[in-house]
């Protein structure tokens, strides 16, 4: 096969006979969509909302969950038909840039809502051909070129970005190419399926071990009791079963309006501990700073802070500084429970279920003071706290390594996924050899 030189610059080199032209030379018609109303039981037909593109296979998701009202009149030129192309014209954000295009390829009459746009495929083009084309323009960023934004909203220019030049592969080419890609592409979708299964397995049996480890401890053989308590169940017959209030004692933290606060330390300048701080820890790189903080409000390394709200039950230690009113500060009084075993206590699964359900259902949910310290926990003799904290921990960090692994694996095989194709949709792999 022979090659040359492209004058597009993202292609590099492409075969000789693959024609140089622009985007809008394979599109047939484009419109944009329509949200309609209210449901009325008559007019009702399934809109595709960006938030029905499923990104990874560029495809819209089934069944589409959304049904609006559209009249006839709002229908002319918007039905959607298998095998047109959807191309999101506003929505997007920093991590995730307005233009995705996907394929709709069921055969149920639908409409797009109106921040997406209903593309025709010219007829000399084939539009799952197409879809990868985009993708490999939107995993290339050229996308990105056409993007205005002058709200929170980006919106993508439709003119300018179907002005991008290309390279065009005959049509049978075009259709080999995509029926490689799909072979190709739903192979590597199977193996991150099978990934994220796993990391969901992974979490599934963290949780299950370190409930067991802090509520029913390391020793399998000794007997056991009924702790009263529905969603504690039995515990070893030495534990003893008592609430937060016994043990601890909770403030508040401070809400301080940002024009207050600074991006860097100064000698009477204090971290300011938010929610973007949880698990983040000392090395947390995004840390806003306030001064003169009170005492009251100021927490030491050997503090446990608490969300209360916005990520109600999530525990953060280790951190010096004054922290923000979405936490509690949990102060361990007296010397019956070690720091490490509360802070194994706070983050078991089993306890965090039942602190998230006494914060309510809420859009916010926003756990009590009293409610909070009225909790029934277990507690081991002083001598197995430690041993059990020690074994959750390395519980914690045995798991996040397999999960970051399986995360990473991910990673690389979307990024192999892209990389396909892109070489795919350019000419670099001779799809005929492929398929013999």
């Amino acid at each position: 096969m022979s090659v040359r030189e492209s004058a597009v610059e993202w292609c590099g080199v492409v075969p000789t006979h693959w024609r140089t032209t622009r985007l809008k030379a394979t599109v047939a018609s484009i419109k944009n969509g329509v949200w309609g109303d209210e449901p009325d039981g008559e007019t009702d037909l399934p809109c595709v909302r960006v938030a029905d593109f499923d990104r990874q296979r560029l495809c819209v998701v089934d069944p589409i969950p959304t049904w609006r009202a559209v009249p006839l009149s709002s229908r002319k030129g918007r039905m959607l038909s298998r095998g047109d192309l959807l191309l999101e014209k506003s929505g997007g954000g920093e991590g995730q840039p307005v233009g995705t295009v996907v394929l709709y390829d069921l055969s149920e009459p639908a409409v797009c809502s109106n921040f997406v746009a209903r593309v025709e495929a010219a007829a000399d083009t084939d539009s799952s051909f197409l879809r990868y084309l985009h993708a490999s323009l939107y995993g290339l960023r050229i996308t990105t070129r056409s993007i205005k934004q002058t709200t929170g909203i980006q919106n993508l220019d439709g003119d300018a970005y179907l002005a991008e030049r290309i390279e065009l592969p005959p049509l049978v080419e075009q259709r080999a190419i995509a029926s490689f890609l799909d072979r190709k592409t739903a192979a590597i979708d199977g193996l991150i399926e099978k990934k994220e299964r796993l990391i969901e397995l992974l979490q599934e049996k963290r949780q299950a071990l370190i409930t067991q480890a802090v509520t029913k401890g390391l020793d399998p053989t000794v007997p056991m009791k009924d702790s009263g308590i529905e969603w504690l169940g039995e515990i070893p017959a030495h534990w003893e079963v008592t609430r937060f209030r016994r043990f601890c004692a909770l403030s508040q933290g401070l809400q301080i309006p940002r024009e207050e606060r600074f991006n860097e330390p100064g000698p009477r300048r204090a971290r300011y501990i938010t929610v973007q701080s949880l698990n983040a820890g000392a090395d947390f790189n995004g840390w806003e700073y306030i001064e003169n903080p009170s005492a009251r409000v100021r927490c030491t390394f050997d503090d446990i802070l608490m969300a209360r709200t916005g990520a109600t039950g999530e525990v953060i230690s280790g951190v010096d500084g004054a922290f923000h009113n979405n936490f509690f500060k949990v102060q361990l009084q007296g010397s019956s429970m070690s720091k490490e075993y509360a802070v194994a206590l706070l983050r078991c699964p089993r306890v965090k279920e039942h602190l998230l359900m006494l914060a309510g259902t809420t859009t916010i949910p926003d756990l009590n003071h009293d409610e909070f310290l009225d909790t029934p926990v277990v507690l081991p003799p002083e001598s197995e706290q430690d041993a059990i904290a020690r074994h959750a921990k390395k519980i914690e960090d045995d798991f996040e390594l397999l999960v970051r692994m399986s995360e990473h694996s991910i990673g690389v095989l979307r990024e192999y996924r892209q990389a396909l194709i892109s070489a795919a949709v350019t000419g670099k792999i001779d799809v005929s050899e492929q398929a013999a």
